[in-house]
């Protein structure tokens, strides 16, 4: 029987299934799910510091809006404070203690000092490892990229010294080179790296003139990105490669592998073919192991990445060469075959 265990950021995995941050991972019902349907791991809704921070100034709005509705009167209210990030954290430790596979939790902050402050109080709660969301939503005119990028690593410099557990970054694309920038990353010592983040785009409901968010799942498609870099990436760095997005099968779980990531996350697949599917991939992963005659994980990591492959612009290829190369003619092949 092959093996599936692999280690990720040096956490030992039963299998390279883990379950990204969801609304199926905020829950103890759906968290025990994943657990007994067999994921390598599970990393947890995220703590986000702009919702803290948007409840701590409702709270406040609340709180003071009778202060001056009679002269005499100072305060109707005793004196409250937002609890900030603890029903979050109350949350994580309940998770870790429910749950026997490996808990990753999951973190968005905005000031540089709450990264590291809420990465320690996240730490305490006994989780096996962190991610660290890094991207920067389009808002401003006036930061350029590098400005960016180096705020980025010093939250980074200043996690890792401050925490003893493994640290990943799940990233943009949205980088002018993410192999440059995933490589500053890596010297800094960060464990993982997870590619990439999904993020919402909004739209326009053009009837009623309206912005709308639409929620949309990932498909198999969307997974070329991430494994085009994996394939680059392989053999690259010390950190360990996570692929996300549009993982949705066993086979797509091989791609990856192939390619050269140590483990995947998914998430749509699970709300399209509910969480027990997550042991149809762990199945389908043996059976195709077994079938080529891979008795583990390693046997096969990175057969197919740029180091090891035959075709070494397969990876950095931009446009249809073939296709340029080879324009069809009338009753000529498809251009497209094969590409």
């Amino acid at each position: 029987m092959a093996s599936l265990k692999t280690t990720y950021m040096g956490i030992e995995l039963e299998n390279p299934i883990i379950v990204g941050a969801s609304s199926l991972t905020d829950r103890m019902d759906t968290i025990k799910e994943i657990d007994e349907a067999g994921a390598g791991a599970l990393v947890l809704a995220s703590l986000f510091e702009e919702q803290i921070q948007l409840e701590r100034f409702k709270l406040e709005e609340e709180l003071e809006k009778f202060d001056n509705f009679y002269a005499e009167m100072a305060d109707v209210f005793p004196n409250l404070e937002h609890a900030g990030p603890q029903e979050h954290l109350t949350w994580v430790r309940k998770a870790k203690d429910h749950v026997s596979i490996p808990v990753i939790a999951s973190l968005n902050a905005v000031e540089r000092e709450t990264w590291t402050q809420y990465a320690k109080l996240l730490e305490e709660t006994g989780v096996d490892g962190l991610e660290l969301n890094f991207y920067a939503t389009p808002s401003s005119f006036d930061r350029d990229g590098a400005e960016i990028e180096k705020e980025q690593e010093e939250i980074l410099t200043s996690v890792k010294k401050s925490v003893s557990i493994p640290v990943s970054v799940k990233l943009s694309i949205h980088y002018t080179n993410p192999l440059s920038f995933i490589k500053k990353l890596d010297s800094i010592g960060v464990d993982g790296f997870v590619l990439f983040n999904r993020f919402f785009q909004p739209d326009i409901a053009v009837d009623r003139e309206e912005n709308i968010f639409p929620w949309n799942l990932s498909s198999n498609r969307d997974n070329r990105v991430p494994l085009r870099y994996a394939g680059l990436l392989h053999g690259n760095l010390k950190g360990d490669i996570c692929c996300s997005t549009g993982v949705m099968t066993s086979k797509d779980v091989a791609k990856m592998i192939l390619a050269g990531a140590t483990c995947c996350q998914c998430v749509s697949t699970l709300y399209e073919n509910k969480i027990s599917h997550i042991r149809t991939m762990v199945e389908g992963l043996e059976k195709w192991m077994e079938g080529k005659g891979y008795e583990n994980i390693e046997h096969f990591r990175g057969k197919m990445s740029r180091n090891n492959s035959k075709d070494p612009w397969v990876y950095t290829r931009a446009q249809y060469v073939k296709m340029l190369l080879k324009p069809k003619r009338k009753g000529g092949a498809n251009p497209f075959q094969d590409i």
